[in-house]
């Protein structure tokens, strides 16, 4: 295993103690916890706001993103700001109220951005050649729950209101099976982030959760004791992936310039240098209608 995978993976775990706490989130300024960034070459213009949905822990993902800041901070010749919140509402209300530029949220949060303010879709990452992916429902190992319909009346963990694979499936599923959420789970918890949901059914804190299936595909890649406690029980269809997203309002230029700088990252050695920190292959053009499946869901799920 590489340094720098194992850096992240120690850092997940370490954060992986806040399971189903309450986690106070910060601003946080990349620059202020690297001296790697040419000063000269970033002048004193305003900073480029960035918020990151913690997918996995806030620590995680802010050595995820460090080269990614460095990366467009030279690129755009002025500073970059990383933003993390506890919640993918709060990360939208930035993107609204224009308090951060761009964005990267799960979709369930960029559906339910477009409804409420015209969010607008910028890339969408590939990851593993893929530009998909699945939500998990998965219980301890030794388990006797063979379906969803086995956690009635059982403890579940969501990860966020608005995420779809933590949460809308799981409603959605359930919702098809002619039940109530509300009166067929005995209780429902909020994690906050899909690693923190995959800690909590291996160490037997819940009966069952629903997790993202980039970020559990990735923790027991890199962590084989999370194979040997979990199991998947049910895998969704696929969705289109966890997007990159701005301001309807944002400025045009700005707007194709960030596009352009994204798009074009697999093209140099520091941008595939970049790319490998995220675990993204590389940023393509987005793709509306790859999100509908998630929009249905949202909207079966409201009523």
């Amino acid at each position: 295993m590489s340094t720098r995978l194992l850096l992240l993976l120690l850092l997940t775990l370490f954060v992986l103690g806040a399971c189903g706490q309450q986690v106070t989130y910060r601003h946080v300024s990349l620059r202020e916890a690297t001296d790697s960034v040419d000063e000269e070459k970033v002048s004193s213009t305003a900073p480029l706001r960035v918020a990151v949905a913690a997918v996995l822990s806030p620590k995680a993902t802010l050595v995820s993103y460090q080269s990614l800041q460095e990366y467009l901070s030279v690129s755009l010749d002025r500073p970059v700001e990383l933003v993390q919140r506890q919640t993918y509402a709060e990360i939208n209300d930035l993107v609204h109220s224009g308090e951060v530029e761009v964005a990267f949220i799960c979709g369930g949060a960029f559906v339910q951005g477009e409804r409420d303010f015209g969010m607008e879709l910028l890339v969408m990452p590939q990851v593993r050649g893929q530009t998909t992916y699945n939500s998990y429902i998965i219980v301890p190992q030794d388990s006797s729950t063979q379906t969803v319909a086995d956690l009635r009346g059982k403890v579940f963990a969501f990860t966020d209101p608005l995420s779809n694979s933590g949460r809308l499936v799981p409603l959605y599923v359930v919702l098809r099976m002619g039940e109530l959420p509300e009166k067929f789970f005995a209780r429902t918890i909020y994690t906050y982030g899909h690693d923190n949901s995959i800690k909590a059914v291996a160490d037997k804190l819940v009966d069952g959760a629903a997790v993202d299936s980039l970020v559990y595909e990735y923790a027991i890649a890199n962590n084989p004791q999370y194979l040997e406690r979990t199991r998947i029980i049910y895998r969704s269809p696929d969705f289109g992936i966890p997007p990159v997203v701005v301001n309807p309002n944002l400025d045009p230029a700005l707007k194709a310039q960030l596009s352009n700088l994204l798009l074009t990252l697999h093209e140099n050695e520091r941008g595939r240098a970049v790319l490998a920190d995220l675990f993204i292959d590389r940023f393509l053009p987005p793709d509306p209608n790859a999100y509908d499946s998630i929009r249905e869901i949202a909207a079966a799920v409201r009523r």
